[in-house]
C-alpha cells in the first residue's frame, strides 16, 4: 500500500511538473524580428544614405502586457544627429497593408506604372523615387494588425484590433512606444494616411493628443471623415450630392460634356453652384417636386454628368456611384474606374446596372504587389519564409467593428464618423495643421464630400485656415499620375517645412 502511494505521488508530481512546463511554454510570447539593410535615394540631385529596418516589434498594452507583433518599415538618414521630423504613414482599407504609399510615392524606390492604362506583366520597372519625402523626414510605414507581418500574440485576438476604436488604440500604442524607443518624442511628428487611413487619422490625432503627444501636422491623402456620405443609405440624399461633382469631373475628362469651358477647375465651380443651389433643394423636396421642375433638374444633371436626361428621370434624380461607372461609357462597351475614373476597362455585362470591377485596381494591383514583394524580400532582406499579407480581407473571419464613441445613439449606429474627433483636436490645439490632398477623379472618396465635412465642423474663420486643401487632376492614388506625383512632393514638402520649425 505504501509503495502504491509513493507511485501515485510520483505520477502526480511528474504530471504537475509537466503541466507547469506546458504552462510556462504557453506563456512565452515572441519578441518580434527586425531585418536591417542600407538603402539610398536621390532627390534633387543629392543622394541620401538611409538605414532601413523592417519586420515586427512586440506591442504592449497599457499594462505592458504583450498583445501583438506589430509590423513596420523604418527609414532614417544614416550617420545623422539631426532631430529630423518623423512621419508615420499607412494605407486604408480597412484593412490594407502600407505598400501602396510605400512603393507609390513615399519610400526610396517606386513602381513605374502605365498611368492611366494597364501595365504589362513582369518584369516591372522599379526606379529611384525622386518624389520621396525622405529628404525632409524620417519615415515609418505602418502595417496594422491583420496585414503585413502584424498579428496578435499573448492573450490578444484578431477582434481586439479589427474595429474603428481598436485600430486607433493599437496604432496609437505603437506610435508612442516607437517614439520612446527611437528617442524621437521631441521631434516634429506627422501622421500621413490614405483613404480609410484619413478616417483613422482624424481619430488618431485626438487619441495621441489626449496622451500628450501633439502632432505638428496631419496629411490626408484622398480623405473621408464621414463614411455614411459614401454609402447611399436609404432616405439619405447627402451621398448623391457629395458624389455629383465627381461625376461631372469624370464626364469632363471623357469628353461627355458639350460645354467644357477653359479648364476643369472653372467647370467645377459651376457644378458646385448647381449642386448647392438647385440639385440639393430639388432632392429636399422629394415627391413634392413638380413634373416640370423635375424635367428641368434632370436636364441639367444630364448636361453636367454625361448621362441622359431619361436615365436621370428613371433614377428619380439619384444615381449611385456603381451605376455611374457602368452607364457613362456603356455605348463604348466600357466601364470607368472607382479609384480613378480616368481608367477604363471592358464592360463585362452591358445589361448590368452596376459595375463588376474597378479598372484602376485591375491595372495596377499586380505591378504594385509583385514588385513590392520583390523589394521586400531582396532589398530589405526579410526572411523569405515570412508571409506578407496585403489585405485582411483574405483572412478567415475578417469583420470590421464600425462602432465609434459618439456614433451610437439610442443603441443605434447613427453615423460612421471621426470628424468630431478631428474637430476637437483642432480646437484644443490651435497650432495643429491639416493638409488634405484630393483627386478630382476619385470616386472612392469624393472631394466634395471632404468639402462638405469641413464646412460643417463649426470652426471659426481663423482656425479653419489650418486646413489646407490641394487638388489633383488624378484619382484616389493621385501619385500614379506623374504630374500629380510632382505636385504631391511639392505640397507635402512645403507643409513639412512650414510646420516643423
Amino acid at each position: 500500500m505504501k509503495n502504491l502511494l509513493c507511485i501515485a505521488l510520483f505520477i502526480l508530481s511528474t504530471f504537475t511538473a509537466f503541466s507547469q512546463e506546458k504552462s510556462d511554454i504557453k506563456k512565452e510570447v515572441p519578441k518580434g524580428e527586425v531585418f536591417t539593410s542600407t538603402q539610398s535615394v536621390t532627390i534633387n540631385g543629392k543622394t541620401i544614405a538611409l538605414s532601413a529596418e523592417t519586420g515586427t516589434v512586440q506591442l504592449r498594452d497599457e499594462n505592458d502586457e504583450p498583445i501583438a507583433l506589430f509590423g513596420f518599415t523604418h527609414y532614417k538618414k544614416s550617420n545623422s544627429n539631426e532631430n529630423r521630423p518623423i512621419v508615420f504613414a499607412f494605407n486604408g482599407g480597412p484593412l490594407s497593408a502600407s505598400f501602396w504609399l510605400h512603393f507609390g510615392v513615399l519610400g526610396p524606390k517606386r513602381i513605374d506604372v502605365n498611368d492611366p492604362s494597364y501595365t504589362k506583366p513582369a518584369p516591372y520597372k522599379v526606379v529611384n523615387n525622386e518624389f520621396s519625402i525622405l529628404d525632409k523626414a524620417d519615415l515609418v510605414m505602418i502595417d496594422p494588425v491583420g496585414v503585413g507581418f502584424s498579428r496578435p500574440i499573448g492573450n490578444a485576438e484578431w477582434k481586439d484590433f479589427w474595429g474603428v476604436d481598436q485600430d486607433i488604440r493599437s496604432i496609437g500604442l505603437f506610435i508612442e512606444q516607437f517614439l520612446i524607443k527611437t528617442e524621437k518624442m521631441n521631434a516634429p511628428k506627422y501622421l500621413l494616411g490614405e483613404s480609410y487611413g484619413t478616417f483613422r487619422n482624424a481619430g488618431l490625432v485626438k487619441y495621441l493628443q489626449d496622451k500628450g503627444i501633439a502632432m505638428n501636422g496631419v496629411i490626408m491623402v484622398s480623405a473621408v471623415f464621414e463614411l455614411q456620405h459614401l454609402l447611399f443609405g436609404p432616405g439619405d440624399d447627402i451621398s448623391y450630392l457629395t458624389h455629383f461633382p465627381s461625376y461631372a469631373a469624370t464626364a469632363w475628362y471623357h469628353n461627355k460634356i458639350k460645354n467644357k469651358g477653359e479648364d476643369l477647375e472653372g467647370f467645377l465651380k459651376g457644378v458646385r453652384t448647381f449642386t448647392e443651389n438647385e440639385y440639393a433643394p430639388a432632392l429636399l423636396k422629394g415627391d413634392q417636386l413638380t413634373a416640370s421642375e423635375k424635367e428641368t433638374i434632370a436636364q441639367k444633371l444630364a448636361d453636367f454628368s454625361g448621362l441622359t436626361k431619361d436615365f436621370w428621370l428613371k433614377a428619380d434624380l439619384r444615381v449611385t456611384n456603381s451605376e455611374y461607372f457602368q452607364e457613362l461609357l456603356r455605348d463604348k462597351e466600357l466601364t470607368v474606374g472607382r479609384l480613378d475614373s480616368r481608367y477604363t476597362g471592358i464592360n463585362e455585362d452591358l445589361l448590368s446596372q452596376s459595375a463588376f470591377t474597378d479598372p484602376q485596381s485591375d491595372a495596377i494591383s499586380s505591378p504594385y504587389i509583385s514588385a513590392f514583394k520583390d523589394y521586400l524580400y531582396n532589398d530589405l532582406k526579410v526572411r523569405k519564409d515570412l508571409s506578407y499579407t496585403t489585405t485582411a480581407g483574405s483572412r478567415k473571419g475578417f469583420k470590421w467593428d464600425w462602432s465609434h464613441n459618439g456614433n451610437i445613439i439610442w443603441n443605434a449606429q447613427v453615423a460612421v464618423s471621426t470628424l468630431p474627433d478631428m474637430t476637437s483636436a483642432m480646437k484644443r490645439n490651435p497650432d495643429l495643421k491639416i493638409l488634405i490632398l484630393n483627386g478630382y477623379y476619385d470616386l472612392a472618396t469624393v472631394f466634395y464630400g471632404v468639402e462638405y465635412s469641413i464646412n460643417h465642423m463649426g470652426l471659426d474663420a481663423e482656425l479653419k485656415k489650418n486646413i489646407i486643401m490641394k487638388y489633383y487632376e488624378a484619382g484616389h492614388m493621385m501619385y500614379t499620375h506623374r504630374p500629380s506625383m510632382e505636385k504631391f512632393k511639392t505640397d507635402v514638402d512645403a507643409f513639412i517645412d512650414e510646420t516643423s520649425n
